[in-house]
């Protein structure tokens, strides 16, 4: 009698389905906000949503607000946080266009203890190969020349933190975080942004352009689910951590799909 192979992932009957992986990721258009929400609903934040109307979360303390709003122009994400005994009020936006990894980059962290470390926002961003430049404001540039950060001070008193991104006609997104948003959050922005790994995209939602590259990988959608169970498990179990004293947090591995399916470069 013939073995049967099995193969990671696999399921009788299952189609591969055609995706891309997407570089530079700040062109890689919004993609999927379950990236975001469903890893806030699993680290114990409660949805506030109201049918519809646009996407909000708070956090467990209610300390932190997260919305998401379509309907209106320009659209997209704010996140804002109230004035506490050790933290000012706060307010950061970020356009629709601003990918799900990077939005998760502040996201997530909002869902940890803040480091011990004393954050360093460029540092992330000149690990990966930006360029900084100290004009009338402090800048880094990606190494495509299409995004930037910058720390922006109009008047005494008056400085946002801004990162921008062009592509071939023009501005593709913006993202603004106040002078007294935590900055362990700037930098894990920060990092997610210059993360020079490619982000993953459907097909049919790969924006188009010049300084968009992308590669065809086909994807078995129980593979889908499993890495997005595997994130909610991860924000489960740091929830659990974070409630459970003298419990070691547990450390996360990212989803393996950079290497799935078989592969061609599309240009």
């Amino acid at each position: 009698m013939r073995r049967k192979q099995r193969t990671w992932g696999w399921r009788a009957g299952e189609q591969a389905e055609p995706h891309y992986l997407v570089h530079p990721r700040h062109l890689a258009g919004g993609g999927d906000l379950r990236h975001v929400t469903e890893y806030l609903r699993a680290a114990g934040w409660k949805e506030r949503s109201k049918s519809g109307g646009p996407t909000v979360f708070d956090s467990p303390d209610r300390s932190v607000r997260l919305g998401y709003d379509p309907f209106v122009q320009p659209g997209g994400w704010t996140i804002s946080g109230r004035a506490t005994v050790t933290q000012e009020a706060w307010h950061a936006t970020m356009s629709r266009a601003v990918p799900v990894e990077i939005v998760a980059g502040v996201t997530d962290a909002l869902t940890r203890p803040r480091p011990a470390r004393a954050p360093n926002v460029w540092a992330p961003l000149v690990h990966h190969g930006w360029q900084t430049s100290q004009g009338e404001h402090l800048t880094a540039r990606s190494p495509d020349g299409n995004a930037f950060v910058r720390y922006r001070q109009s008047s005494p008193g008056e400085a946002v933190w801004w990162a921008s991104t062009r592509g071939d006609h023009g501005r593709v997104w913006d993202a603004v975080f106040t002078a007294t948003t935590p900055m362990h959050l700037v930098q894990t922005f920060a990092a997610a942004l210059a993360n020079p790994e490619p982000v993953m995209r459907p097909h049919g939602h790969v924006p188009r352009g010049t300084q968009i590259r992308a590669r065809a990988v086909s994807v078995l959608p129980s593979q889908l689910r499993a890495w997005r169970h595997a994130r909610i498990a991860a924000a489960r179990s740091e929830a659990w951590a974070l409630s459970t004293p003298g419990t070691r947090r547990p450390r996360t591995t990212a989803p393996p799909h950079a290497t799935t399916g078989r592969a061609h470069a599309r240009h």
